[in-house]
């Protein structure tokens, strides 16, 4: 009997996880609404087989609402104009050779300018469907009420069961993307405090490259985030959620930069010395341990920005604020190090100083105060815009987005902001 429990609960936990996969739920929530929209379009339109209802079902059914509404809008303009194209030219010419070429070329150009987007050529599908029946007006328009159903039955299947909100996946990408970062600055470090062959150093340089499309991913991922908070009446505060992750990870996003750029110069210096040590025993120790605590900045750092709960996010800043001071204090000793390398021997000072100034780069751009005042800077940049685009609305949300900057401050206790 307890095994049998376990079994339950085992298989419970893998369907819990099967409903977090985006693959998994597009492909139920697509199946149902599809289904639906012919059961419905059976009843009402006029043909045999209305197949262009759960078509446009499958097509408008999205992972998140916001995708949903604005691929449903879409739909139906694009089928709307077709439909409208090919009575026109059903009335003029009929259907001919040249008169196909004619409407797919004028479908194609109304299709942009009616910015259908990536349903351009549902425009010229539609038009060339309806204008080969000998029955134009009836079947023009079932084909606008089987898309209607559709797109209804797609929105309303995203309404009643509402679509996940995928911002702690977007977190674990943030997350996961911020400790390979670690684990590279590691690998940097240990190679700049020994003997380091030029196909080692190589290989840092190559690994620090392919983390451009690690960014891609997460990139991706924080998109469907960002897609799925809006318009989702089961989010509170959407705008700062995605502030707060877009901006952590272009901070993420710089740091691999400036590390790739690190890895390049200790490339260049493992070619420059052959057999010797990249650098004097001190400062290759120095800046490995350098190297770690930014490491463990960058973990924490991406934790901050990935932290939902006030309390869990002010223990978060005050780790990465122990340890951001405690790497500008090493920063400083490598610094002293440094200058008395050049003063020794001023062969190398171009190397130590732009070494420097990239570590200095990283520390500054995970800097609380920069962030604070990169964050208040994006929030208003964004209700500018806002603003500008619906005015009206925008008039009636400026309490809502004070009430954002007093949450913005909140969850930065201690700190001094300008809005």
């Amino acid at each position: 009997m307890r095994d049998l429990r376990e079994g339950w609960a085992r298989t419970a936990a893998r369907i819990g996880k099967w409903g977090q996969e985006p693959e998994v739920v597009q492909a139920v929530r697509s199946t149902a609404a599809a289904t639906l929209a012919y059961v419905i379009a059976l009843h009402l339109s006029p043909e045999r087989a209305p197949l262009t209802a759960p078509l446009t079902a499958l097509l408008v059914v999205q992972v998140t609402l916001y995708s949903t509404i604005t691929t449903s809008v879409r739909r139906v303009n694009s089928v709307v104009a077709g439909v409208v194209i090919a009575i026109g030219f059903s009335i003029l010419v009929g259907l001919t050779w040249w008169s196909l070429a004619l409407i797919i070329l004028a479908s194609l150009a109304v299709g942009h300018l009616v910015r259908v987007s990536e349903f351009v050529p549902e425009v010229a599908i539609s038009a060339m469907l309806v204008l080969g029946v000998t029955q134009v007006g009836s079947t023009a328009w079932a084909r606008v009420l089987e898309t209607l159903i559709g797109a209804v039955v797609g929105l309303g299947t995203n309404l009643f069961f509402a679509p996940p909100v995928w911002v702690s996946a977007a977190g674990a990408s943030i997350e996961g993307l911020a400790r390979q970062v670690r684990q590279l600055t590691l690998r940097i470090g240990e190679q700049a405090a020994g003997r380091t062959p030029v196909s080692e150093a190589t290989a840092r340089l190559y690994e620090a490259r392919r983390l451009d499309h690690d960014i891609i991913v997460v990139d991706a991922a924080l998109r469907q985030a960002e897609d799925s908070l809006k318009l989702n009446p089961r989010v509170r505060e959407g705008l700062l959620h995605r502030i707060v992750l877009r901006t952590g990870l272009d901070t993420l996003e710089i740091v691999t930069v400036v590390l790739r750029v690190i890895a390049r110069s200790l490339a260049d210096l493992a070619k420059e010395r052959g057999a010797e040590p990249l650098l004097s025993p001190r400062v290759g120790t120095t800046l490995e341990r350098l190297l770690s605590e930014i490491g463990d900045a960058v973990v924490s750092f991406a934790v901050l920005v990935t932290t939902d709960v006030s309390r869990s996010a002010e223990s978060a800043e005050a780790r990465l604020a122990e340890e951001l001071a405690t790497a500008c204090a090493t920063r400083d000793t490598l610094a002293e190090l440094l200058l008395a390398e050049v003063q020794r021997d001023v062969r190398q000072w171009q190397f130590h100083g732009a070494l420097l100034a990239e570590v200095n780069r990283i520390l500054d751009e995970m800097d609380i105060e920069h962030r604070s005042r990169r964050l208040l800077e994006e929030l208003d940049r964004g209700g500018q815009r806002h603003r500008q685009q619906v005015p009206l609305l925008s008039r009636l949300g400026e309490h809502a987005r004070r009430s954002l900057l007093a949450r913005l401050r909140r969850l930065l206790p201690g700190r001094k902001h300008r809005s």
